[in-house]
């Protein structure tokens, strides 16, 4: 490591662009400039502190990195993944527990591309599991029931991890980000999971520029693009009104759960709810008439998980609606099919002792998401052709609220209005869900050919 003392401080400077400012600590080492940027004044501060105090102190700066000896030296000793303990620590108390989850499915993605060698590498299925259900688990971290299996994996990987700095390398980023692009079985992962992964790296580089790991953001001069995410709804996936019916039909005669399964989908179908949303829904929420249309004020929603994550230890996070500050409610109509739906499901099953309608079968424990997932399977397999499963054509049960959706807007409803009942902003609305229902394309066929006029053997 070559050094010096000749070493030149200067003013913070300060750029104001169109969207953001940006402050700059500018010093020189040895004649060379350099330059750290920052989002706030406070940390520009703090970071030209450092500086100044090192030079006051007559230590030694690192002509190749511009930095202190000692602000070096951490850089260059702190492993990737002693790092990202840090980020998803920093981030645990402030996010929802899905978000926890995400954080450690994305460091654990990132962290397979950061070994520095595979000599005694732990089975890369263990491997995976320790990161992602113990390693990048702010609580379970320090777990002394932790398997010693587990134990002995994360010492592998503290030991076998490249330096954060290292990402600021080509030649390790741009393999990493490729990395990213690809499941485990070699296929091209979806474009929303490679978009989410390369936000969260870029989150965690950022915050290694907070803790002066890195100097700048190594992301954007690599010029690697993501693939684009699907940002519609396919209109498969979408379906009709009879297809819907005759599903829910199906899940009622299942035993046992079924029956207690009919109205939370219904939810999903006719009032446009979120899964998340429809299992928090309590009786004081219920606005019906015996007949008609009625409404359903949510509250709140309720989104799986898993235990691990959560700060309750429950399957479910309590958490606020999406796109809604805490709090705020939003109203949903409920139509004169799911008022008669509530009410014969509240007359069969009642509600828990808190008013929640949905529950398991268990002295009414909360609704499993396997629970749900398995109905729907079974639902479809029972009730459309082998060809037709095949499809997209309600898939998953939230596409019955994009079903929902789509309906209401080939009905006629102002996008504004739907919006609203969604919980989306119109943008958003006309972007992702305003799709046609499945077979009403038959009906602007039949247009097309009045316009064209009648016709015999192809020819007019």
């Amino acid at each position: 490591m070559e050094t010096t003392y000749d070493v030149r401080i200067y003013k913070t400077g300060v750029y104001k662009g169109e969207r953001t400012t940006t402050y700059y600590v500018r010093w020189s080492v040895a004649g060379k400039r350099w330059k750290a940027p920052y989002k706030t004044a406070a940390l520009a501060e703090s970071f030209r502190s450092e500086l100044v105090s090192a030079a006051r102190r007559g230590e030694a700066f690192d002509v190749e990195t511009g930095r202190p000896v000692s602000m070096a030296r951490a850089q260059q000793e702190m492993s990737w993944y002693q790092f990202a303990c840090a980020f998803v620590d920093m981030k645990w108390p402030r996010v929802a527990a899905t978000t926890r989850r995400t954080h450690a499915e994305a460091m654990t993605a990132i962290t397979a591309s950061m070994y520095t060698t595979r000599r005694g590498m732990p089975d890369e299925k263990l491997l995976r599991s320790a990161l992602c259900r113990w390693g990048f688990n702010t609580v379970r971290r320090t777990d002394p029931n932790m398997p010693p299996e587990v134990r002995e994996a994360l010492r592998w990987v503290e030991r076998n991890t490249r330096p954060v700095a290292s990402l600021a390398k080509p030649e390790v980023l741009r393999p990493l980000l490729d990395a990213l692009a690809v499941r485990l079985d070699g296929q091209p992962a979806a474009s929303s999971v490679v978009g989410r992964r390369r936000r969260i790296l870029n989150t965690a580089v950022e915050y290694a520029i907070e803790r002066q790991l890195l100097r700048s953001n190594p992301i954007p001069a690599l010029k690697w693009k993501a693939p684009k995410a699907v940002q519609t709804v396919d209109r498969r996936s979408v379906a009709n009104p009879v297809q819907v019916r005759t599903l829910l039909n199906a899940v009622r005669e299942q035993q046992r759960s079924g029956p207690r399964l009919v109205a939370f989908f219904g939810c999903l179908y006719f009032a446009a709810m979120r899964p998340e949303e429809a299992v928090a829904v309590k009786t004081h929420n219920l606005s019906l008439p015996e007949k008609g249309w009625g409404e359903i004020t949510l509250e709140k929603a309720e989104p799986h998980a898993g235990k691990e994550w959560t700060d309750t230890g429950e399957n479910r996070d309590s958490r606020h609606l999406k796109q809604r500050v805490r709090g705020e409610t939003r109203i949903v109509p409920s139509p004169p099919e799911l008022t008669a739906l509530l009410h014969w499901h509240i007359g069969e099953f009642g509600a828990a002792s808190d008013g929640r309608l949905f529950v398991g079968e268990r002295n009414g424990a909360e609704l499993p998401k396997l629970t749900i997932v398995r109905a729907w399977k079974r639902a479809r397999e029972e009730i459309l052709t082998e060809r037709i499963a095949a499809t997209p054509l309600v898939k998953t049960p939230y596409d019955l609220r994009h079903a929902a959706v789509s309906t209401w807007l080939n009905g006629g409803v102002p996008a504004t209005q739907v919006a609203e009942w969604a919980g989306h902003s119109v943008e958003v609305l006309l972007k992702i869900y305003a799709k046609c229902l499945d077979g009403s394309h038959v009906q602007l066929q039949r247009r097309i050919q009045a316009a064209l006029g009648a016709v015999r053997d192809g020819w007019p």
